[in-house]
């Protein structure tokens, strides 16, 4: 459903009750609602202060490797081109945050939110991970700042994740396995709220992605936008223009909320989020919850969800660790009722195909998260004119994935 007209901009929101339309907002329990308070009066502080902007530029730019390439994708390009009619097929660029320390988009949200932390004078670092790369790059910033650190991940992906697993405890985290529920993504947020609810004096929730109560899922995105202002920048220099599209993997939505944000008043470029299909959305064996969703109520947000016909949480399910969640951030659900983005899905089979294609063509393992926007760009550039410029957020290397991957293909590590 699209609602008409649309804003002025879409980049003004949330409203001061964090709501993006009628998603977003604060739905949490009475004991976090003061905790929340402080954490908004404190970021809209740190916002206001030129000393955390030059903290943010200083350890983006040594400690993460800022800016992240924008690299001309030339062998893909050429191998859609050679499906597509004459005169068609994108010209394909990669938003390279996987080449950041810790190997994805996270850490610039954890590197601000650990920051805030500090100014806070909050010693102990709670986190929730699917795919293991929030955990990770809390854990790395943890390290670096001293700081105690402790990651819930579900029992299930602590198995198909063991990689990150590993390296979490490496850096001197904690990793808690839930064995709770479908013992995924949503089962580890659900304990770090728990957590954080019975330990609110010395206790900071690093949230990994655009969701959970308000001023999280503004906050998060605002982290995250370093993305999309470095692509705008960099599309200028190589190509003197902007692209003519983006396109993001989505499971709560950090790394395509950063990308997209700011473009979203840029009207003429379009704008693609692809979610987890899973089995096929038909199979009811999926993460999309835009696509097979409806509006409730989840970890402290209004949003779009699976559920079931009582209203209670589905199982998600997704190949990959990082979009197995029954739900996406508030920001994009609000987007997708506007129309601005458009919303796609991507199933287990096409996103192996698109790992292996990637893998083969461009010398780059992709996580398999972004690997699901890479399945819909394989189907979106072939039928775009030989001008038109497509930029993908890949968003995470693949390391994390190889063990889970061999055991797919069969293969012996």
């Amino acid at each position: 459903m699209t609602l008409n007209p649309a804003p002025n901009s879409f980049r003004t929101g949330p409203d001061e009750r964090g709501r993006f339309g009628i998603f977003g907002g604060r739905f949490v329990a009475e004991t976090l609602m003061p905790l929340i308070l402080d954490l908004e009066k404190a970021y809209a502080d740190a916002k206001a202060d030129p000393s955390f902007k030059a903290d943010m530029e200083s350890y983006g730019t040594h400690y993460i490797g800022r800016p992240s390439p924008l690299y001309y994708a030339e062998r893909l390009t050429e191998h859609l081109r050679a499906q597509a009619p004459a005169g068609q097929g994108a010209k394909i660029f990669f938003k390279r945050e996987e080449l950041n320390h810790t190997g994805s988009h996270k850490v610039n949200n954890v590197l601000g939110q650990i920051l805030l932390a500090r100014r806070m004078g909050k010693p102990r670092i709670i986190a929730e991970t699917g795919a293991g790369q929030h955990g990770v790059a809390t854990a790395t910033l943890c390290a670096r700042f001293g700081l105690k650190c402790v990651v819930y991940m579900g029992a299930v992906d602590v198995e198909r994740q063991a990689p990150n697993v590993f390296r979490m405890k490496m850096l001197g985290a904690e990793v808690i396995p839930v064995q709770s529920g479908t013992r995924t993504l949503k089962d580890a947020m659900n304990e770090a709220l728990r957590d954080w609810v019975t330990n609110v004096s010395d206790t900071f929730y690093c949230i990994g992605t655009v969701a959970g109560p308000h001023p999280y899922p503004a906050m998060v995105r605002d982290f995250q936008s370093v993305i999309g202002i470095e692509t705008k920048q960099q599309m200028l220099e190589m190509e003197g223009r902007l692209p003519d599209s983006l396109i993001a993997c989505i499971g709560g939505g950090s790394n395509a909320m950063g990308l997209f944000h700011p473009f979203l008043d840029d009207r003429e470029v379009e704008i693609y989020g692809v979610e987890a299909a899973g089995h096929g959305v038909q199979s009811g064996l999926h993460a999309a919850s835009l696509t097979g969703g409806r509006p409730g109520v989840l970890h402290g947000n209004r949003t779009f969800l699976l559920m079931n016909e009582d209203g209670q949480i589905a199982d998600a399910h997704s190949i990959s660790a990082g979009l197995d969640y029954p739900g996406i951030g508030p920001e994009h659900a609000w987007l997708h009722e506007m129309g601005r983005v458009t919303y796609l899905s991507a199933t287990d089979t096409e996103t192996l195909e698109a790992f292996k294609l990637c893998s083969m063509l461009e010398g780059i393992i992709p996580a398999l998260e972004p690997a699901h926007a890479l399945a819909k760009v394989a189907e979106l550039a072939p039928t775009k004119p030989a001008e038109h410029l497509m930029v993908l957020n890949l968003s995470g290397r693949g390391d994390k994935d190889i063990p889970q991957v061999a055991q797919i293909f069969g293969q012996t590590l």
